[in-house]
């Protein structure tokens, strides 16, 4: 494995004890908190491999939980989240799964409320980092290094090109990108990684762009 500083290896600015059991986790639960655009009723939370194993041990789930609070992974409070989930209503649940996952430190979070429900898989990397591997069906793989776009719409010829030439018009530069589709001329969704900071006129142009249906930001 390859590091690009020091900081991959040593972690973040965090609530110990493990910066994969603990930052990794506490970002992959804050990560599905910002994509779901609001703080959840309910989460039902799935571990699998060595979080299913040490999660109690290493905090894990004291993590998820304080990231779903919208908690970042040196926030205090992390370590009391059970207590602060419970007073503003927030119920969860964990389950431990025997499945043999593709990464050992993975967590399948679905959460909800009365509007609606969200599914997304994370995968704690090390150092505190994690990447999300699917959302609500789709495969993908987003890092949370950058500011991200997340465009959900209708599988038709020119969507791609319309978003990136929007994004070129206004200097963005796009770091990664990534499409996927559940069926031919269904629904499909993009994430797109860029390199500037992504503003609310931005949004609205793409929101705008014929056969988008959602956009979602995900903040450096």
């Amino acid at each position: 494995m390859k590091f690009r500083s020091v900081f991959d290896i040593i972690g973040p600015v965090m609530v110990g004890p493990s910066s994969s059991h603990t930052a990794g986790a506490a970002r992959i639960g804050r990560v599905a908190r910002t994509l779901f655009g609001r703080q959840p009723d309910w989460a039902e939370i799935r571990l699998y491999g060595s979080f299913a194993e040490t999660y109690k041990g290493h905090g894990t789930d004291v993590a998820i939980v304080g990231g779903l609070l919208d908690y970042d992974t040196d926030d205090e409070r992390i370590r009391t989240a059970f207590d602060e989930a419970e007073q503003v209503g927030l119920k969860f649940e964990f389950i431990t799964e025997s499945e043999e996952p593709e990464h050992p430190n993975t967590a399948k979070i679905r959460i909800g409320d009365a509007d609606g429900e969200m599914e997304l898989t994370g995968i704690s990397i090390g150092g505190g980092k994690m990447e999300v591997t699917e959302l609500n069906g789709f495969t993908l793989r987003l890092t949370g290094h950058y500011p991200a776009l997340l465009i959900v719409h209708h599988d038709r010829p020119g969507v791609i090109a319309s978003v990136a030439n929007a994004l070129a018009a206004d200097g963005i530069n796009i770091a990664h990108m990534e499409c996927g589709r559940k069926e031919k001329g269904e629904m499909a969704l993009m994430v797109i990684e860029v390199d500037q900071i992504i503003t609310d006129s931005m949004i609205r142009l793409i929101t705008d762009l014929d056969n988008v249906t959602q956009v979602s930001i995900l903040a450096d």
